[in-house]
Formats: C-alpha cells, structure tokens, sequence
C-alpha cells in the first residue's frame, strides 16, 4: 500500500504546485490559456495515438474495461435526465450538474493508472478513453443545447462538427486506426509521439490545478456536494461492478474503478462557458471532485487491494 500511494502521491502534488502557481500569479493569467492549448492540442494526443496503437484490445481487459465505463456513462446519464422534474435548478445550472456526473479528467486518471499498474495499464486506460469521449461528447452538447442559455438547433451537422473538433477524440480514431491496421512502430514518428507524450501527463496536470476554483463551492454547497457524491462513490463502484459482471481481469477491474474515481474535467468548465451552461457552478464542480478525488482515490485503491 505504501508503494501505491507513492505513486499516487505526486499527481496530487503537481495539482497543487499548478494551483499554487495560478494563486501566486507566477504566471499572468493571459499566460495559461494557451498552455491548456499546447497540452490538448499537441501533448495529449502525443500520448494517447502511441498508447492506442501499441495496445493489446484483442483481450478481454480492454473490452470489459471499456464497456464497464460506457455502460455506467449511460445509465448515470439515464437516471439523470429522468430526475430533471425533481432537481430545482434553472437549466443552465442543470447541463454543469449533468457535464459533473457523467465528465471527468484523463489528466489526473492516466498518471494514476501509470503509478499503479505500468505501461499495461496505461495502454489499456487509454483504450477506455477512446471509448468513453465520443459517448460523453454526444450526450453533453445534447444536454447542453436543450437546456443551455443558448438553445440552438442541433442538426447530425452541428453535433458532428462539435464532437469531431475535439482534438483527443481525433488523436484516439487515429492511435485506434493504426492499431487495427497492423502498422508496426515508425523509425522517428513512434519516438517523436512518445517524447511529446511524456510531457503530457506532467504540464497536464499542472494546468488541471491552475484551472481550479473554489469561490463558488460555498455559495451552492448543497448542487456541488451532491454531484461529488454521484461521481466519487457511486460511479466508482458501478464502473467496477459492471466490469467484473462483463469478465474483466483484475487489472481492468482496478482501471474502471480508477476511472469512475476520477474528477470532473476542466473542458466542461470551457463548454460550459462556450454553450451557456452555468460556468461558475461547474468550476466549482470541477474543484470540488478534484479534491475529493485526491483524498478517495488511495482509500479506494486501498479497499479494492484488501479485497
């Protein structure tokens, strides 16, 4: 147990120092939206094409692990959309709930799969995330449109353009398009992506702290501590039930447990602002997890190990 939280330890070190960085105005505030760009845009998909093609998704892990984290992606989002009568909040602030329970962040996910399970792991994590950021995409610009303060007509064109402008989507088609194509590593390509990949993870969750905002968690406590809840106990334990109901190894079984653990992503804070959702709540959201799921992740870990 020791060695697992050593290895969690620093993700939640490199949070803080990015927090502490943003509250020092170390760097201007002008400075860390392109940052943000750099790592999205360049970084992460460094990362995540290498990790998709060289991934073994023939097994089972992959496949169980991924189906586990879409499947309680949809029935949270089920339960959620029938509870819109009962939950009395404006619409605005109702899509930052919905983006709250069913979004989270790879940032602060994959350094923690890469600490506790290695490179396997991390290639099966990232298998998952090419299956979950089409689904949660979808079902956010839906959400976001019906109930957003700039209600627009969705077309199959505008939801298109919207999910295929994702940059992490784009770089899991192509890692997964590779890799079921059979194309072997390339001589200076494979390397370039991996050096820019391990830049990624670090820069990433840096900017993950600098992002982060507690002014609205007190104003509306009651909102925020409820989506925490649905998305540090419930999720994680539904992400792993149903991955070992679909078979999957007991690596896999700890990867959708981490993955339901971990907190809300700070592009819904963008998406929020970009749609009309309710900015200020989500970022308090978005706080909120991220500390949470620095103080339940280890405790997790630590009751699926004993298990």
């Amino acid at each position: 147990m020791t060695a697992l939280l050593a290895g969690v330890v620093p993700v939640f070190v490199l949070i803080a120092i990015g927090y502490g960085l943003r509250k020092s105005d170390f760097l201007p505030d002008a400075a860390w939206r392109p940052i943000e760009k750099l790592s999205i845009h360049l970084l992460y998909p460094g990362f995540l094409i290498p990790a998709i093609w060289h991934a073994d998704i023939s097994g089972g892990g992959a496949t169980a692990a991924g189906a586990a984290a879409v499947s309680a992606v949809l029935i949270i989002s089920a339960v959620t959309l029938l509870a819109r009568p009962l939950i009395k909040i404006d619409g605005p602030a109702y899509t930052s709930v919905f983006q709250g329970v069913i979004r989270w962040n790879s940032f602060v996910f994959l350094p923690v799969i890469q600490a506790v399970y290695g490179p396997d792991g991390l290639a099966l994590a990232a298998v998952v995330i090419g299956a979950m950021i089409p689904v949660t995409n979808v079902l956010c610009v839906i959400v976001l449109v019906r109930w957003g303060a700039d209600q627009r007509e969705l077309s199959a064109l505008s939801l298109g353009r919207a999910i295929l402008s994702n940059p992490i989507l784009i770089a899991c088609l192509i890692g997964l398009a590779l890799n079921l194509t059979g194309v072997p590593r390339l001589g200076g390509i494979s390397e370039t992506l991996e050096l820019l990949g391990g830049a990624a993870l670090p820069l990433g969750l840096i900017v993950a702290g600098a992002g982060l905002s507690f002014a609205e968690v007190a104003r509306r406590k009651a909102t925020i501590t409820a989506v925490s809840i649905v998305k540090l106990v419930i999720t994680p334990f539904l992400m792993w039930g149903l991955c070992r109901l679909y078979g999957g190894s007991e690596t896999a079984q700890g990867i959708a447990l981490l993955c339901g653990a971990a907190p809300g992503a700070a592009a819904s804070y963008i998406l929020a602002r970009q749609m009309g959702g309710d900015a200020p709540l989500m970022a308090g959201i978005v706080a909120l997890t991220t500390v949470g799921s620095a103080a339940g992740i280890p405790i997790l870990l630590a009751l699926f190990h004993l298990a």
